[in-house]
């Protein structure tokens, strides 16, 4: 009788696999954020995050994604302030140079209608608000505040060692 022949896995697919299927399973479902959980459970989602290549790679690319998410959200919101602060700018140059106390070198700026400026700049003010809605949203769904608080915690740590040595 034949020997079944295994189906054909490269050597990087045989790594890329978890040493533990269970706990794999319930720290892909966390997205591999374990700052939530008690310090008596995290020891051994934290091992498992040191032996385990393919959970750490994913958690690296979680992590990722989060930042990415931050910066994004965070230029858009500079962005929309940016337009708002210039259509206001715009639209305040307009009204002086209609008034005919100050004359404007570039006519270009005096050619937009009021009614445009105004309606760009609430449309800008709408980004605004919503990139900063979106940003809240984005800090609260990842595990980005408890990462940058244990970084705070660990940097003020040392330097409470330093001043007492």
């Amino acid at each position: 009788m034949p020997m079944p022949v295994p189906p054909f896995r490269s050597r990087v697919a045989r790594l890329d696999t978890c040493n533990d299927q269970v706990v794999g399973a319930i720290l892909s479902g966390w997205r591999y954020d374990i700052s939530g959980i008690s310090p008596e459970l995290r020891g051994d989602y934290e091992g498992h995050l040191k032996t385990c290549s393919h959970c750490r790679r994913r958690q690296r690319i979680h992590r990722t994604v989060d930042v990415l998410l931050l910066a994004a959200t965070t230029l858009s919101f500079a962005a929309f302030l940016l337009a708002a602060l210039v259509m206001h700018r715009i639209e305040a140059l307009s009204h002086i140079s209609n008034s005919q106390v100050v004359h404007l070198h570039r006519e270009g700026l005096a050619r937009i209608p009021s009614s445009i400026t105004i309606s760009l700049e609430a449309v800008a003010c709408v980004g605004v608000f919503v990139s900063m809605l979106l940003w809240v949203l984005v800090t609260i769904a990842t595990p980005i505040p408890a990462m940058v608080q244990a970084v705070f915690r660990s940097r003020r740590s040392a330097d409470l060692h330093k001043q007492a040595a």
